[in-house]
């Protein structure tokens, strides 16, 4: 199967952008993966699949690179939005994007060139829309032993499930020791994104994220969007802060009822087709033409 794609960057993370109607049937696990894989030559940390426009807004489906089915990505969403608008299926009012095909996240492309921002919904800290085992409370402030080491741990959920450890150094390493243990803690009987922070100022933090799934990772927008819930809900920043991930740097604003917001910049990077069939050929075996075009600097 032939499938057209644009390739987009944003605060660390890229997607790969495909719409419903150049495609010929669904993408297959298997396929997905191997778009995604780095060394085929496309690569990216995942797939965008948006599909024609409904009543309630755009559905996009979102994809793992592994090819599982993602529940919401923040980067990734102001990406769809980012690419609707250069399409000019948008122009700069807000709309409605569907995170899951259901999940209304609503989007903003001020202009040609500007940061994109989307409202990710509201963060909710009760264990049962988490879900964190155990009779359903707001989970703030609890602890885990893990090798021997007690990490003070508080859970938020963006759209999907966050486990987020205040700490004042020495993230990365934290990161990559405690996170793949902490992911599939028996506390997180679903698996949970877990991000480690420092908080600078009140209007700063630094973080470090073990994606579920994924592993270590330079960047993720649910991500950032949780650890500034978290802060917020424990008075440490004020309503609007940024958070610096290794991959970029993006704006969060927390109301008084928790509705999370957003900001930052998308980059276009490239388009063009892939081939690909869901069989047992190699990444090798496969075609991939591109067209390259210079980024926009932001």
């Amino acid at each position: 199967m032939t499938i057209p794609f644009s390739k987009y960057h944003g605060a660390g993370n890229d997607y790969l952008v495909v719409t419903e109607s150049n495609l010929k049937g669904p993408l297959s696990s298997s396929e997905i993966a191997t778009i995604c894989h780095r060394n085929y030559g496309v690569g990216s940390d995942g797939i965008l699949l948006i599909s024609p426009k409904t009543a309630e807004g755009f559905p996009v489906t979102i994809y793992n690179p592994d090819g599982s089915e993602a529940e919401n990505s923040g980067n990734g969403m102001r990406i769809a939005a980012r690419y609707l608008f250069d399409k000019k299926e948008v122009g700069n009012e807000a709309f409605t994007l569907l995170a899951g095909k259901k999940r209304p996240i609503r989007a903003q492309v001020p202009g040609v060139g500007d940061v994109v921002r989307v409202e990710m919904g509201k963060a909710s800290f009760n264990s049962q829309d988490i879900p964190v085992a155990g009779v359903p409370r707001e989970v703030i402030n609890e602890t885990i032993t893990i090798f021997g080491k007690t990490l003070t741990y508080s859970s938020v959920s963006i759209g999907n499930p966050h486990c987020v450890v205040l700490a004042d150094d020495g993230l990365k390493e934290l990161a990559q020791t405690y996170g793949p243990h902490l992911e599939v803690a028996e506390r997180f009987p679903k698996r949970t994104n877990v991000q480690f922070a420092h908080v600078i100022g009140r209007n700063y933090i630094e973080i470090e994220i073990w994606e579920r799934g994924a592993g270590y990772t330079l960047a993720s927008g649910s991500s950032s969007c949780a650890v500034a819930a978290v802060c917020k809900k424990l008075g440490l920043v004020d309503e609007t802060v940024k958070v610096s991930m290794p991959g970029g740097e993006l704006t969060i604003s927390i109301d008084a009822n928790f509705l999370i917001t957003l900001v930052g910049p998308v980059v276009y990077i490239a388009c063009g087709e892939v081939q690909t069939s869901d069989n047992s050929q190699k990444p090798s075996d496969q075609s991939l033409s591109t067209e390259t075009h210079r980024p926009a600097i932001l």
